[in-house]
């Protein structure tokens, strides 16, 4: 019979782990602005400012290593004007099998490390055939299809205005352009039919993917301020009449990168 563990680490106490090893890997006492680099963002990253420090995720408690193609196993700490940045080039996806509290150890972390805004990327499918390949989009609310979630217990967080009216209406001001849409997070790793995008367009949703969702959840719990911007990278299911695949993501990506880093470049330092 197993012995019984009096005193387990809850998702809490490993986050401040982890912070603490931040922090003492890094050289920077307390980090002010997240960002979490979704598939596709990575070559945006380089826009922010200046590296001063760049670990492996599994240099810090609680972390795996990345993956999934086109993430990085890398935390970047970036110095931009006065604020410190915690940059993951990587995030945990709910499909690999480790459990929520995995998947949002990164947004813990971060609020652990003193942050108190996190921008939370990725890249997704579109519904509108307007959107074309490398279009950015501003989440204005989410649908969690998960059916999870990463709070336990009787604690009861609104989200009512979970992606932050200010930091939406900061992104227009910088970028007119930017539309607003409601992003639905599937399960994963399988892309959706053609049917379940019918769903989401009957729900309201206009975006759709594999992430983010259980991460903002968690971040409104911890009393971060959170901004969500996908990135289309293509038409979803059925709308195009092409098969979907990952490639695509990246490449989308790796064109709109000059876009996407003079959209973050501005941005942040305004948070």
């Amino acid at each position: 019979m197993r012995p019984v563990d009096d005193n387990p680490t809850t998702p809490q106490q490993l986050a401040r782990e982890a912070a603490d090893a931040l922090a003492e890997r890094t050289g920077v006492a307390q980090h002010d602005i997240a960002l979490v680099l979704g598939s596709g963002w990575l070559p945006a990253v380089d826009a922010l400012g200046e590296a001063t420090a760049e670990i492996e995720t599994t240099d810090l408690p609680g972390f795996s290593a990345a993956a999934v193609a086109g993430h990085s196993g890398r935390i970047r700490s970036i110095r931009s004007g006065d604020r410190n940045l915690l940059v993951f080039l990587s995030r945990t996806h709910f499909y690999e099998g480790r459990g929520v509290a995995a998947v949002v150890h990164g947004v813990r972390t971060a609020a652990a490390a003193g942050c108190r805004a996190i921008v939370l990327t990725n890249g997704c499918g579109g519904l509108r055939e307007t959107w074309t390949p490398g279009t950015p989009v501003l989440i204005s609310d989410h649908i969690n299809l998960t059916a999870t979630s990463p709070i336990a217990g009787a604690t009861f967080v609104d989200l009512t205005d979970l992606y932050s009216p200010r930091l939406r209406e900061l992104c227009r001001s910088v970028d007119p352009s930017l539309d607003e849409a409601v992003y639905v997070q599937f399960p994963g790793p399988h892309y959706e039919t053609p049917a379940e995008i019918g769903m989401v367009r009957a729900i309201g949703g206009e975006l759709v993917g594999m992430s983010t969702t259980l991460e903002a959840i968690a971040a409104r719990e911890a009393g971060l301020e959170v901004l969500g911007i996908s990135l289309v990278t293509n038409l979803a299911a059925g709308i195009s009449g092409e098969p979907l695949d990952h490639s695509e993501v990246l490449e989308a990506g790796r064109a709109a990168a000059a876009r996407m880093g003079d959209l973050l470049g501005t941005i942040v330092p305004r948070i």
